[in-house]
C-alpha cells in the first residue's frame, strides 16, 4: 500500500478530496520546472469528454501521422510517436505529473510537432496537467461520470471546462465541442475560435451514412466542403468521433485527401469495438463501454445490426459511481437478448451485491435469473459460458468494460487481465468440445 493510499485512508473523504489538487499542483509544478517546461515547445491538443475520448484521440493522431506531420499521443490505451505506440499499463487515462512531463521532454526531444493528449476529469480537477499548454481543446460528450470522485455532475462537468480554458490562453486558443451536446456552450465560451460538429447540428454534419458490422460510410459536410469518410471501427458513435478529428484536420489546414486517408487508415483500436475472430461462426465483439451513455450508444448501434440474439457480458466497478448501475443493467437488459453479469473491477465491495444491483435495473425489461439473466461472478466463467449460448452465425456476444486493461482489480490485490485473450481461450475451448 502507497503513501498516499494510507494517507487517504486515514484523512476523511470531504478533506482528502479539498487539499488533494494543492498537493497535486506543487508536484506538476515541481516536474514541470524539472523537465524544462516541455510543453512550450510542443503544440498540443486535449481531448476530454465522458466517452469517446481514446478513439477521438487516434483518429487524430493517425491522420496527423499519415499526412506526414511529426505526431504524438499519450491516452488511456497507449502513448508514442507515430506508429510506435508502447501500450499503457496504467489504470488511468492521464499519467501523474511527473510521468506525463517526461513522456512531452522525450516527444519534444524526438522533433514531434503536435502531440495528442486524452485529458481526464480527474487530472484537470486535481491540477495534474499544469503546465500543459493546450492550444485545441476537443470535447465528445457529458454525461454522468465519476460522481464517486466528483460528488455532483456540476462539480464534474466544472472539471471537465478547465481543459477548454487552459486552450483560451494558448496558441490558436481553439475549442471543438459537440453541437449536440446540451454543455456545449459551457466549453466553447473560454475559447476565442471555435467549431461545433453533431449528426443534425454543427459547423460540420455527417450525411449519408451507412452503418456496417465492420465500420461505416458517409459525408462530412462543411459549409461549400464534403468529405467522403470511411470509419474502420464499427458504432454510429464513431462516426460523430470523426466529425471531431475532421474538425482538427481542417483547422491545421490538411487537404480533402489528407483527411479522407487520414481517418480511413486508422484500423482499430485495442478495447473499442474489436471484432474478435478464433474460428467460431458467431460474432464476438470487444469493447470498453462502462457507462449509461456508453451502453446507450453502443446497444443502439449494435442492435439493428445482430440478426440472432445479442448476448451481453458485464458488470460494473466497485468503488465507483453505485448509482449506474441499475442504469447499466436496465440498458442492457432493453436491447440485449440475453445478459451474462460479472465481475468488472470489485475492488473491496461485495461483487455479488453489485451484480444484484445491476440486475434491478435489467428485471425492468423483462429479464429473469437464469432464463435470460445469468449470474457468473467470476469473469472468466462469464464469457466461457456466454460462448456456449451463442448457436449461429447470426449471433453475437459483446464483451463490455475491460477493453484494453491488463489488469482486474479484487479484494485482494490486481491480477493480470486480456479481455482478448480471454475472449479466445474461450472460443478455443467451445470449439474443442
Amino acid at each position: 500500500m502507497g503513501f498516499r493510499t494510507i494517507v487517504k485512508k486515514m484523512i476523511p473523504t470531504g478533506v482528502f478530496q479539498a487539499i488533494e489538487p494543492t498537493g497535486h499542483l506543487v508536484e506538476a509544478m515541481i516536474m514541470a520546472t524539472k523537465y524544462g517546461f516541455p510543453g512550450r515547445k510542443l503544440k498540443i491538443i486535449g481531448v476530454t469528454g465522458t466517452n469517446g475520448k481514446t478513439t477521438t484521440s487516434f483518429m487524430i493522431h493517425t491522420m496527423l501521422h499519415s499526412a506526414g506531420i511529426k505526431s504524438a499521443l499519450t491516452t488511456t490505451v497507449g502513448y508514442g510517436i507515430g506508429d510506435d505506440i508502447v501500450h499503457q499499463k496504467l489504470h488511468m487515462t492521464s499519467p501523474k505529473a511527473g510521468v506525463l512531463q517526461s513522456r512531452l521532454k522525450n516527444f519534444a526531444a524526438a522533433g514531434v510537432e503536435w502531440v495528442v493528449v486524452e485529458t481526464s476529469s480527474h487530472s484537470l480537477a486535481q491540477n495534474r496537467v499544469w503546465g500543459v499548454p493546450y492550444q485545441i481543446g476537443v470535447m465528445t460528450n457529458i454525461t454522468h461520470d465519476h460522481l464517486e470522485y466528483h460528488g455532483t455532475f456540476e462539480r464534474y462537468l466544472q472539471a471537465k471546462t478547465k481543459l477548454f480554458k487552459i486552450a483560451g490562453k494558448h496558441g490558436m486558443k481553439y475549442g471543438i465541442a459537440n453541437a449536440e451536446d446540451p454543455n456545449a456552450n459551457a466549453f466553447l465560451k473560454y475559447v476565442a475560435n471555435k467549431t461545433t460538429y453533431g449528426f443534425k447540428k454543427g459547423d460540420i454534419q455527417a450525411k449519408n451514412i451507412k452503418l456496417r458490422a465492420d465500420g461505416s460510410t458517409f459525408t462530412a459536410v462543411a459549409g461549400k466542403d464534403s468529405y467522403e469518410i470511411t470509419v474502420k471501427i464499427p458504432g454510429e458513435f464513431n462516426i460523430s468521433n470523426a466529425l471531431a478529428a475532421i474538425s482538427v484536420g481542417r483547422k491545421l489546414g490538411l487537404s480533402k485527401q489528407q483527411i479522407e486517408q487520414g481517418i480511413g487508415a486508422l484500423e482499430t483500436v485495442e478495447g473499442r469495438m474489436n471484432l474478435i475472430n478464433a474460428g467460431q461462426d458467431f460474432k464476438v465483439i470487444v469493447d470498453f463501454a462502462s457507462t449509461p451513455d456508453g451502453f446507450q450508444k453502443f446497444f443502439e448501434s449494435m442492435r439493428p445490426l445482430v440478426k440472432g440474439k445479442l448476448i451481453a457480458v458485464f458488470g460494473s466497478a466497485g468503488r465507483r459511481d453505485k448509482t449506474k448501475r441499475a442504469e447499466q443493467g436496465a440498458i442492457a437488459g432493453k436491447y440485449a437478448d440475453v445478459i451474462v453479469l460479472t465481475e468488472e473491477d470489485d475492488r473491496d465491495e461485495d461483487g455479488v451485491a453489485i451484480l444484484k444491483q445491476i440486475a434491478k435495473g435489467a428485471a425492468k425489461h423483462g429479464k429473469k435469473e437464469n432464463q435470460n439473466m445469468f449470474f457468473v461472478h467470476n469473469r472468466e466463467e462469464a464469457i466461457g459460458f456466454a460462448m456456449t449460448l451463442a448457436k449461429n452465425s447470426e449471433d453475437t456476444v459483446v464483451l463490455l468494460g475491460k477493453g484494453h486493461e491488463k489488469t482486474i482489480e479484487r479484494a485482494d490485490g490486481e491480477y493480470p487481465w486480456d479481455e482478448t485473450g480471454a475472449a479466445k481461450a474461450a472460443i478455443e475451448s467451445l470449439l474443442k468440445r
